[in-house]
């Protein structure tokens, strides 16, 4: 292999702006680095975050980070694929430090470097235009892209008889939803729940409740046509938090008692409000929304002090290694049918998949390569 290859990605240049199809220069993988063959790649509302407003010195960027696809070359050191593997792309972890080595990557310290900044943690990025560096490790990875240099951490090795295409958003956005569900959450057979904002996020909770054979699933937000897809995907219960109070409704639809869990899928301040003060005693809220910081919230102390409890949840508190396989093992006994929430797209229309994703026209759109 040379020292760099070609493909092309999609280049974020200025605030606001479509992107632009451009030929970019790969550059050979790093020890620890791994060279992927993009197959599938999801779009998630952080990457619009940043098309909206990227932080100083964030231009040019190359975002996308719930890819899929095929191996093709590793640097010194990988042990965990080689070439010809497929594989799910996820979050990166130093592997490291404290945190890693408690078998917490989500909180690892140095996720924001790692994930939220587009560069390599030494300032470099493995993708360029000639000659002129365009950020490329965006979540570890850049996946809007033809070829992707991330790192073998960042890699779930998947089998062959899954559609490889529709995986990627398995390593972000569908984890978040259903990692709240069944690794914070962990809701007993028969227990109620309540998921606040049914994007794809929330549904990906609605699938993982189901999958938990959770009694009551009630689906909260503004929007009747999500709600009614909720119920498609196996919500028992709806409520339009425009039109009615969202806490008193879930407390009537659960004979008074209030729900068990509940999920905020938003973070507005008056949804995490109002799914924190729908529970009963004890009850417990995952919180997974983002507002961006600050987002100050005002609940009622007594609510905790009672024996509520508000947790917040990262990336669905999951070891993407296990996570990934253990919901395509639910997809595959078809309890997880996670392919319903996606609406696939070529590549080379990802400024229509993104207003489609901006406007709410679809639930989860995935970019597909040829």
């Amino acid at each position: 292999m040379t020292t760099q290859t070609t493909t092309t990605a999609a280049v974020l240049r200025e605030q606001g702006g479509a992107l632009s199809l451009e030929t970019v220069d790969v550059a050979r993988p790093g020890k620890g680095e791994v060279l992927v063959r993009m197959v599938g790649v999801g779009i998630c509302h952080t990457d619009l975050g940043v098309i909206a407003a990227p932080a100083e010195g964030q231009l040019p960027i190359v975002l996308g980070h719930e890819g899929s696809g095929i191996v093709e070359a590793v640097g010194d050191g990988v042990s965990t694929v080689k070439a010809g593997d497929r594989v799910a792309l996820s979050y990166a972890s130093c592997g490291h430090c404290d945190i890693c080595d408690r078998g917490l990557p989500m909180h690892c310290r140095e996720f924001i470097g790692r994930n939220l900044v587009g560069a390599r943690v030494d300032g470099t990025s493995p993708l360029s235009v000639d000659g002129d560096p365009v950020l490329g490790a965006w979540f570890g990875q850049s996946s809007w892209s033809g070829l992707s240099i991330t790192n073998e951490r960042n890699c779930v090795v998947v089998g062959d008889d899954v559609p490889l295409e529709l995986l990627g958003p398995l390593g972000c956005g569908i984890q978040t939803g259903a990692g709240a569900v069944l690794n914070t959450l962990a809701p007993e057979p028969g227990s109620s729940i309540a998921v606040f904002a049914v994007g794809s996020v929330g549904l990906a909770a609605v699938l993982a409740a189901q999958a938990a054979d959770c009694g009551a699933i009630i689906a909260v937000d503004i929007d009747d046509a999500r709600l009614e897809r909720a119920r498609e995907l196996g919500a028992t219960h709806t409520v339009n938090s425009a039109q009615v109070d969202a806490a008193q409704a879930i407390v009537e639809i659960t004979d008074g008692l209030g729900a068990q869990y509940s999920v905020d899928c938003i973070g507005l301040p008056d949804a995490v409000r109002a799914a924190l003060e729908c529970l009963q005693t004890p009850g417990v809220c995952a919180s997974v929304g983002f507002q961006g910081l600050p987002n100050e919230i005002a609940i009622d102390q007594g609510h905790l002090l009672f024996g509520r409890t508000l947790i917040g949840v990262i990336e669905g508190d999951a070891v993407p290694q296990e996570f990934v396989p253990r919901m395509l093992d639910l997809y595959r006994q078809g309890r997880f049918p996670f392919d319903d929430l996606i609406t696939p797209y070529p590549f080379t229309s990802i400024n229509e998949a993104l207003d489609d994703v901006h406007h709410g026209k679809v639930t989860k759109a995935v970019l597909t390569f040829e």
